[in-house]
């Protein structure tokens, strides 16, 4: 160890932890905005309408921001240990962390946390992003260059496009194709949304099943990483592998509710259709719409001897009269 500041030589300064994923945040900060704005119109709606009409948008939002936000979080996959492990390269200290592999859909994170943090004069807190990118060898070596600690290492490694065991075809394809059917599902939401503001509630229906289809397709996608034979990471003499995770429990639930809102509505349009359009405050043209009463002023010397509408006027008067029409579009 070193006079300053007690960090290893020939290493860069000290690693902070990883804090949120920015993107992440971006996608909750847009949904809550919407569902704030949302909100402040519902002191403008009347009647029993505004209950239901409230809870309908907050289901909503919480479906889209939960699509969007599972592109981006980093724990459709998770595995961890407690082990004593050596800390760095070309030293002998031994710690006691916690280390941690969360998976995502674009990358995945290594944690490393001591236990206690603070070990050998050093806070052992860190939290690396290694994205699927066909460069990925590239960001090993700069995690190699900045002297991140061995388990770190070691993990990553696994990930390479020149490690036996191949887990990077496994989970980068798996997770670009779960990405893309999710971002297919959001489109399917945004159309189901504009479809209940219109008489086509069925459409809205068959639009929200739709979305709980290409969610579990994401689901299935995804879940083809343990096709292949796992490869299982050894630190210390603790051994431990991936399985599944927070957001890919989130993503079932989610595919489920919208599942069970679209068979729903499309069982009770077919049921109760006008109760329907009522409940969601659409209607359908009438006839009766088109037909529309007007009343008018005319001189009936004019009109001496005309029909109007089947009725012969007659009469010598001078007075304007007030006549009754019914004009149909």
């Amino acid at each position: 160890m070193t006079f300053y500041d007690d960090i290893y030589p020939f290493y860069p300064l000290q690693r902070t932890p990883f804090i949120f994923s920015t993107s992440l945040l971006t996608v909750i900060l847009v949904f809550l905005v919407l569902t704030v704005g949302f909100l402040l119109i519902v002191p403008g709606i009347r009647g029993k309408s505004r209950i239901l009409w409230t809870f309908r948008i907050l289901v909503s939002l919480f479906i889209g921001a939960v699509i969007v936000a599972l592109n981006f979080t980093s724990d459709w996959a998770e595995a961890s240990l407690r082990a004593n492990t050596t800390y760095k390269s070309f030293s002998n200290v031994m710690v006691n962390a916690k280390v941690g592999l969360h998976v995502g859909l674009y990358g995945i994170n290594i944690t490393l946390r001591g236990e206690p943090v603070v070990q050998f004069n050093e806070t052992i807190d860190y939290n690396e992003m290694f994205v699927w990118t066909n460069s990925i060898d590239e960001e090993y070596e700069n995690a190699l260059n900045k002297g991140l600690p061995n388990p770190i290492l070691y993990i990553a490694e696994k990930f390479t496009l020149k490690s036996p065991c191949g887990l990077i075809y496994q989970y980068r394809y798996s997770g670009r194709y779960a990405s893309a059917t999710l971002w297919t599902a959001f489109c399917c939401w945004l159309l189901a949304n504009i479809l209940f503001s219109m008489p086509v509630i069925l459409y809205a229906g068959c639009m929200m099943a739709a979305t709980a289809a290409f969610i579990f397709f994401s689901l299935a996608s995804f879940s083809t990483i343990y096709n292949l034979p796992q490869c299982t990471f050894t630190i210390g003499t603790e051994s431990f592998e991936t399985n599944f995770s927070a957001s890919f429990w989130l993503a079932l639930a989610t595919g489920l509710l919208c599942a069970l809102i679209g068979i729903v509505v499309i069982l009770l349009d077919w049921l109760f259709p006008e109760k329907m359009r009522e409940v969601f405050s659409v209607g359908m043209d009438s006839d009766d719409d088109d037909v529309y009463s007007e009343k008018g002023y005319l001189n009936a010397g004019f009109l001496e001897g005309a029909s109007l509408d089947g009725v012969i006027v007659k009469g010598t008067s001078k007075e304007p009269q007030q006549i009754s029409t019914l004009t149909k579009l």
